[in-house]
């Protein structure tokens, strides 16, 4: 069996993962709190565990995993969202209007992974689901003396828990001086976090032993994996930002309430995203959603080759660069597939014939970097020798892409030719698309049209067909459609 070395953030080092029960191999990632579309930087770790999941259902089974991945669907920025909308003018009731938000955020945001080519996780509990959980995991912990009641709300006696701080390496007391804590009349300690807060009848808000209210974020978390996953389970995951003292919070009170387990064995956390080179913000102008970089023609697989491009521990940059090489790559395998008549495969298939050095390189802590080179290399090799259509080496590339999270074309001879060249010119003309509609909407204001006769001559040039109604631009390639030469023109 493939041995799977990964880095423990708790522990400041690679370990082997020897789970718990290889029967059930057992992995928890904190999932988004579900207010708005997912930015680029919430996308990262969907993939970066993604690749993980993919891996453990590899080497143990694909019945043998659980991956649970949670919606925080109770939360200030949620009520924030609807409360908005009931200001503008809608009269439906507020619960109404958070449940109406959640669920068309969730909705948005299984589109927005599917395009970037993530499983589904075994399950995606949602926080509202689990409140009485919460509230039973909160008298537990007040019972044991780790918490305590004070003016509607609860909090978590933090020096309650003496190994508080073992994942972020920092002490309490160094934490307090470099913190930004929450300062209130009825803490005990600067540093006690809240279980449980007060909501009055404007907000959501269950009934408790300590008034009507809501839970905190992290207890929410800690109850759901002990539901789904047990006291003991193999992965936890999520973004570095979530280091502390989100995941500080939730080892304290899931020990506390429940020390007859370990918690989780592997911390992983991905590094952050950077866009040229800068943190992504609003400020500066550089902040984006997975939507809006699909709508803008850039196709999810080139989203998943830059992400896979950077080892999850570094921080990422997103660049113009690296899109345009990402998009030479998919085009020259697409381009090898539509040559190569390379059939679907299932499964089964796909599993037997994965590149034992990608599986190797994914096993040294994902060292997805390495894993793409080895994709790009047995591309070159089939494209250099001029394999045979539908040959061993030809499915075995593309079995370990699909493994990669590069998507299948699911369409049968005699149509695949036709299918695949849509692939090419999907991933192609996606940006061209955009482009020229850009162009069109300035020259309606301006009244010159010279820019958009530039890019019409050039995609024509390339044999493209270019379409423009009321309705909007179309890019369909024509008969004499080059891909070499719609290349050259980025």
């Amino acid at each position: 069996m493939t041995d799977i070395q990964l880095y423990n953030t708790r522990t400041r080092q690679k370990q082997r993962l020897e789970p718990l029960d290889p029967a059930n191999v057992r992995m928890y990632v904190c999932g988004p709190t579900v207010y708005d579309r997912a930015h680029l930087g919430n996308a990262r770790p969907v993939v970066a565990f993604d690749v993980l999941y993919r891996l453990l259902r590899h080497v143990y089974g694909a019945d043998h995993v659980t991956y649970v991945r949670n919606f925080t669907d109770v939360d200030d920025k949620i009520n924030a969202a609807a409360l908005a909308r009931k200001q503008a003018g809608d009269p439906r009731p507020l619960e109404e209007l958070i449940r109406e938000r959640t669920e068309e955020t969730i909705g948005w945001y299984h589109a927005d992974m599917e395009e970037l080519g993530a499983l589904k996780p075994s399950q995606e509990p949602r926080a509202t689901e689990f409140i009485e959980q919460m509230k039973e995991m909160i008298e537990d912990l007040i019972a044991k003396d780790h918490a305590y009641a004070a003016e509607g709300h609860v909090l978590f006696r933090v020096r309650s828990y003496k190994d508080y701080g073992a994942l972020s390496g920092r002490s309490v007391d160094d934490m307090i001086a470099g913190a930004r804590v929450e300062v209130a009349p009825f803490k005990e300690d600067p540093m006690d976090f809240v279980l449980w807060k007060p909501s009055d009848d404007d907000l959501p808000g269950w009934d408790s032993p300590w008034g009507r209210g809501r839970p905190g974020w992290h207890i929410e978390c800690s109850a759901m994996s002990y539901e789904l996953l047990g006291p003991s389970f193999d992965i936890h995951g999520g973004g570095i930002d979530l280091q502390f003292p989100h995941h500080e919070n939730e080892i304290a009170q899931s020990c506390c309430a429940h020390p007859e387990g370990g918690f989780a064995t592997i911390w992983l956390h991905n590094e952050m995203l950077q866009v040229e080179g800068k943190k992504m913000s609003k400020s500066l102008g550089n902040f984006f959603t997975v939507r809006d970089l699909l709508d803008q023609g850039i196709v999810g697989e080139i989203i998943r080759f830059v992400f896979l491009g950077t080892h999850y521990r570094k921080p990422m940059d997103w660049t113009e660069q690296k899109r345009k090489e990402a998009k030479g790559h998919l085009v020259k395998w697409r381009r090898l597939e539509w040559h190569l008549l390379v059939a679907p495969m299932d499964e089964a298939e796909i599993a037997g014939r994965v590149d034992a050095g990608v599986i190797e390189a994914l096993a040294d802590d994902l060292n997805t970097p390495k894993a793409l080179h080895r994709a790009i290399e047995m591309g070159q090799r089939l494209d250099s020798a001029k394999t045979k259509a539908d040959s061993d080496e030809a499915r075995n590339l593309f079995a370990t892409l699909r493994f990669l999270g590069f998507k299948d074309i699911d369409t049968e001879r005699p149509s695949r030719r036709a299918a695949v060249e849509r692939a090419v010119t999907d991933v192609l003309l996606g940006g061209w698309t955009e482009r020229l509609a850009t162009a069109r909407a300035a020259a309606m204001e301006s009244k010159d049209f010279a820019e958009v006769d530039r890019l019409k001559a050039l995609l024509i040039g390339a044999g493209v067909e270019v379409r423009m109604s009321k309705a909007g631009v179309e890019l369909v390639p024509g008969a004499g459609f080059d891909p070499a030469r719609l290349e050259a023109l980025e």
